[in-house]
């Protein structure tokens, strides 16, 4: 179990939400509606009086935390010599490409692809400028 925890590997902390605030609020509401049983719809809708960018960006960072943590249980099984495709079945097949170091579409195993992956997404979620943790300033649209 300690090896599916290993930080130095795939499992990324959760990004907090400071108690007291607007997104914590949000955030506990989006935690007990996910845990409610209620259906998957009315999980998602938008709170009255809530801003829908603000409960967007909650929503976001509860997503890709709960996707790192079910990836961090299965990284260990898949490994570039059992996993050497990142596909979607036999008919997809992914290929990375960030227009920094991988500039055209390149194939690759699917735990490289999927670190990648993840820390282009936690960059994404971090980027004060994409997802600001001040309530109410998220850009029109998260951008």
């Amino acid at each position: 179990l300690k090896q599916v925890f290993n930080k130095d590997k795939t499992f990324r902390p959760k990004r907090k939400f400071a108690p007291g605030t607007q997104r914590f609020e949000l955030h506990k509401r989006a935690q007990a509606s996910l845990n409610s049983g209620v259906e998957l719809k009315a999980a998602v809708q938008l709170p009255s009086g809530e801003d829908q960018n603000d409960w967007v960006a909650v929503r976001v960072v509860d997503f890709f935390s709960r996707i790192n943590l079910i990836y961090g249980t299965v990284c260990e099984f898949c490994t570039e010599r059992t996993c050497p495709v990142m596909s979607g079945g036999p008919k997809y097949e992914y290929q990375w490409q960030d227009d920094m170091k991988y500039k055209k579409p390149t194939a690759l195993p699917a735990p490289q692809y999927m670190n990648l992956l993840m820390d282009w997404i936690e960059v994404q979620i971090n980027n004060e400028d994409i997802f600001p943790t001040s309530v109410g300033t998220c850009k029109e649209g998260l951008k």
